[in-house]
């Protein structure tokens, strides 16, 4: 019996030991504060790497998005110009179909036609807010909207007015569309 009694004192002592290291250990774990681990050079460029492919690929669908949107508003714009305009070439079509036909009685008839295609045509035009530039006799000459094709000496107008005008000019919004084609005066 005093053999089983060393023993069993052995072994608690033993269990006392393991409990007593475990302890010291624990205490150690805690009082270490955790120390972070600081990313290598490589990671660093691997994150870069990582992150610029991404916005690279982002840039590249934007790129690509905006040039389709772009050339899909250049078609709807002739498609919308377009349908409006072929109004005015059926009208055409008809008017030099009557023509061909053309005798005193229906003379009128076709000038008339002719003169509705015109107006058609101008309501089109103020539609599309392309304004006609100014250009009548005794308006003064700017190169930024006539073409001056033509000088003429009158007594009637002063230094730089516009004599005669060859060809209308339209401007849509700060833009000239075409130049107004003008015979300038002294």
């Amino acid at each position: 019996m005093a053999k089983e009694k060393d023993i069993k004192e052995e072994e608690l002592e033993s269990l006392e030991e393991t409990e007593a290291t475990d302890a010291a250990e624990d205490a150690q774990v805690e009082e270490q504060p955790e120390v972070e681990v600081e990313p290598t050079e490589e990671d660093k460029i691997a994150e870069l790497e990582k992150r610029y492919m991404s916005l690279f690929a982002e840039y590249e669908n934007f790129r690509k998005r905006t040039a389709k949107e772009k050339e899909q508003l250049y078609a709807d714009a002739i498609a919308d110009v377009s349908s409006s305009w072929l109004q005015v070439v059926d009208n055409i079509e008809r008017a030099v179909n009557s023509a061909k036909d053309i005798n005193e009685t229906n003379y009128e008839q076709i000038a008339a036609g002719i003169d509705g295609i015109a107006k058609g045509a101008l309501d089109i035009i103020a539609k599309l807010n392309i304004q006609e530039i100014e250009a009548e006799r005794g308006t003064a000459f700017d190169p930024n909207f006539h073409s001056a094709v033509m000088h003429i000496e009158d007594e009637e107008l002063g230094e730089q007015q516009i004599a005669q005008v060859f060809q209308k000019g339209y401007i849509y919004k700060d833009r000239v569309i075409r130049p107004a084609m003008v015979q300038v005066a002294n």
